[in-house]
């Protein structure tokens, strides 16, 4: 499986990027996942809901099935967050997985980047940002992309990582 990343400060626009790369990749035949990263305390069920109410009640794993998607959280319960690493083993096999923050792992990366968001550049500081997304021109021996051009994007991350549309 490839691995890109997209990184960022917070409202520089990388959710939006990903969801343009999925959009994107997708259409061009490949097959993608994604993982993302988040620093707040997160919750994908809802209280109330069975699931929720197996979790709370102390289940380590809840595994909800449907016709349409399967859903497996699993607690921590004070274990250590597991490594990207380990996240990775876990995913099913594809052509592209889009990592969404992880900002200090060694895999190659697009910097999100926005002007008014009024936040400086992780670039400068780390050679696995191969590129920059970003509404206003920087001056940076990093390639630069206008953060709305997914197409350009994409075809960058392709290159970099070799990348084709699979015959299917």
């Amino acid at each position: 499986m490839k691995l890109y990343g997209v990184t960022g400060w917070k409202n520089n626009g990388k959710t939006g990027l990903m969801e343009r790369l999925v959009a994107e990749f997708c259409a061009r035949g490949l097959t993608v996942s994604t993982l993302k990263h988040a620093h707040h305390n997160t919750d994908v069920d809802r209280k109330g809901t069975d699931s929720y109410r197996h979790r709370v009640s102390g289940a380590q794993e809840v595994v909800l099935a449907s016709g349409n998607r399967i859903a497996i959280m699993q607690e921590l319960r004070g274990a250590p967050e597991p490594s990207l690493t380990e996240l990775l083993a876990r995913m099913r096999p594809v052509d592209l997985i889009l990592v969404e923050g992880y900002k200090g792992e060694p895999h190659p990366k697009i910097e999100a980047h926005r002007a008014a968001a009024g936040q400086p550049l992780i670039a400068p500081n780390d050679p696995t940002i191969r590129a920059i997304a970003t509404d206003t021109p920087i001056d940076l021996d990093r390639a630069q992309f206008d953060l709305d051009d997914t197409g350009a994007i994409a075809d960058f991350i392709a290159a970099e990582l070799n990348l084709d549309a699979p015959a299917r």
